[in-house]
């Protein structure tokens, strides 16, 4: 079967990538999907994923069919590397600093969105946030605040419309996995990690990181210390150990906030738990559809052609 859309978005990240056809009015007429993220593809296996996720899907005005990427495809180690745009800077200029790598055939033209740097002392990367950044901006185009990016390597951006002032990465999801596997926290959570304890471990956890970020490293070891002692369960500990690292991640941006509500774009569940620890002082965390977004990035980042 043959699907003629006008266009295709792609978000490829390192686990997986998803497609969207995008019809000429602007609606989306297909979704694809494909778990050969960048992680698990060579450089020379890229243009077969593309090839592959996009059977059947056909140009509505013939010729080859234009395919915008966001995200790991860009990478040093992904399919053809998308120099930085350097922040701060105008995300209206995506486009335009775009890569071209070559298809074996004519019949997709792909052009892979670069991600944005930060210098001066403050050395720091994102690629495919930069595409949720705009499409907030497209969304919302009053916003002016902070915007929160919770995931592995959780980004934190000042967005000014379509305008990225600085960011910052805490490591905070890597750093949990990290803990809970390969130190000595890992023998407190030995169980199941999801049980009804889990959500009171978390906000212990959480109001610990809030209120003393700089203790960070004394307080991890209460985890351990909680479950020889006080017989803190798995749950437990499991959730202490998310919501200090997450309570101190929010309190060091903390400052930062104001009074601006905080959008949060990321997973459902994870978002959920960044929305409770901001209420936790005060603040509001608004979550956001991250599909919505990212699909509004890139129809805004091919709407500002060079």
């Amino acid at each position: 079967m043959t699907n003629i859309v006008d266009w295709v978005a792609v978000d490829w990240g390192t686990s997986n990538l998803r497609a969207w056809g995008i019809a000429p009015d602007g609606s989306v007429a297909l979704e694809r999907q494909s778990a050969k993220g960048m992680g698990k593809l060579t450089r020379e296996e890229f243009p077969a994923a593309l090839i592959e996720v996009l059977d059947g899907v056909t140009a509505a005005g013939g010729g080859a069919l234009d395919v915008l990427i966001c995200g790991m495809a860009g990478a040093r180690q992904g399919w053809l590397e998308a120099p930085y745009l350097e922040a701060p800077t105008d995300l209206r200029g995506l486009l335009a600093g775009a890569v071209h790598p070559t298809m074996p055939d004519g019949r997709f033209a792909p052009a892979i969105l670069p991600g944005v740097c930060q210098k001066a002392g403050a050395d720091n990367v994102m690629r495919g946030e930069e595409t949720q950044l705009l499409g907030l901006a497209a969304l919302e185009p009053a916003f002016s605040g902070m915007v929160c990016m919770p995931g592995t390597h959780s980004k934190w951006a000042r967005l000014s419309g379509t305008r990225i002032d600085h960011f910052s990465t805490a490591m905070t999801g890597e750093i949990y996995e990290v803990l809970r596997t390969h130190s000595v926290l890992r023998h407190s959570m030995n169980g199941d990690l999801d049980g009804p304890g889990r959500a009171e471990g978390f906000i212990a956890g959480a109001r610990a990181g809030l209120d003393h970020p700089e203790q960070l490293l004394g307080t991890l070891f209460q985890v351990r210390a909680g479950a020889l002692l006080s017989n803190r369960q798995p749950d437990w500990c499991a959730g202490y150990l998310s919501g200090l690292l997450i309570g101190t991640e929010v309190a060091s941006n903390r400052h930062l906030i104001g009074q601006q509500a905080v959008p949060l774009i990321g997973s459902p569940s994870l978002c959920a738990l960044y929305a409770q620890v901001l209420e936790m002082f005060g603040a509001i965390g608004l979550p956001q559809d991250t599909t919505n977004v990212v699909l509004a990035g890139l129809k805004a980042a091919r709407s500002y052609a060079a």
